[in-house]
């Protein structure tokens, strides 16, 4: 989001699942034949076992537009557009995607994959051309008005999903089920991403996960699953602190942190948090 280009039922789930199953054939007091078995969960279901949850996934969105536009209305920002002075161009849509970091251009030559002659789609040669740059060049003074009307198509708002799943919230989700960590830990890991790309530049999510690595270890590797994720903030703040745009780390002090010293690994509902001196409140 604000980065140069960036571009499984667990086996617990499944002895769980069986231990359920198996009193309903202890507690049975005739020999009825054999009922045909259910048939099995799709994939996709079963390995929603933590942000990609759906209840899980929208309190993410939540989360993070709190921080991104101070509010916890995410499906209002599909139209969203305006330069914030960052030096990325224009910051637009729901994760926050910029005219000169090239996500922005991946999601309008996707949308005009899906949807060829789009009222955006006239505008990539100049988002080819300032991709790297916060140059509005090619862009004014209609973009943003046609940004907002391509934020009336359904298939522009899939769009938006789309990448923000396949950039941001699917490497975040499975970084974090790889190290072991919960609902909670793949926020952290998530609101990381959509901060700092995953880049090679030091700043980048991947190397402030390569500097927590210094202090801690994943449960995964046998490490304490709190202090690896107070390993991983206190990494996150040292990169937020590089940037003068992204200094003020509000949105990990007085948000992911009281979230982890509550214990509130899995992320459960209520919460209760700021965000830049704003209260907000998911029941």
């Amino acid at each position: 989001m604000f980065t140069p280009h960036r571009k499984t039922m667990t086996v617990g789930a499944l002895l769980a699942a069986t231990l359920l199953a198996a009193p309903v054939a202890a507690h049975a007091t005739a020999a009825p034949a054999p009922a045909p078995a259910p048939a099995a969960a799709p994939a996709s279901a079963a390995a929603a076992t933590g942000l990609d949850d759906p209840a899980k996934k929208d309190v993410a969105m939540q989360i993070v537009s709190s921080a991104e536009n101070s509010s916890l209305d995410w499906k209002a920002q599909y139209k969203y557009i305006e330069d914030i002075g960052d030096g990325r161009g224009y910051t637009a849509g729901i994760i926050g995607f910029c005219s000169g970091t090239g996500d922005m251009l991946d999601l309008v030559e996707h949308y005009t994959q899906v949807k060829p002659g789009n009222v955006l789609a006239k505008y990539l040669p100049a988002l080819r051309k300032v991709d790297g740059s916060d140059s509005h060049a090619g862009l004014d003074p209609n973009f943003t008005k046609d940004w907002a009307k391509a934020a009336q198509d359904s298939e522009f708002k899939k769009a938006q999903d789309h990448e923000r799943d396949r950039v941001y919230f699917g490497p975040a989700v499975k970084q974090g089920k790889s190290d072991g960590v919960g609902t909670l830990g793949q926020f952290i890991y998530y609101d990381a991403i959509v901060m700092h790309g995953d880049g090679s530049d030091s700043t980048s999510f991947r190397n402030i996960r390569k500097r927590a690595l210094s202090k801690a270890k994943p449960p995964a590797q046998g490490g304490n699953e709190t202090a690896w994720l107070n390993a991983f903030l206190d990494a996150r703040v040292w990169a937020m602190k590089q940037e003068e745009a992204h200094s003020d780390t509000s949105r990990v002090d007085t948000a992911q942190r009281v979230f982890l010293k509550k214990g509130n690994l899995n992320l459960d509902t209520p919460l209760d948090w700021k965000v830049y001196g704003d209260s907000f409140h998911i029941g």
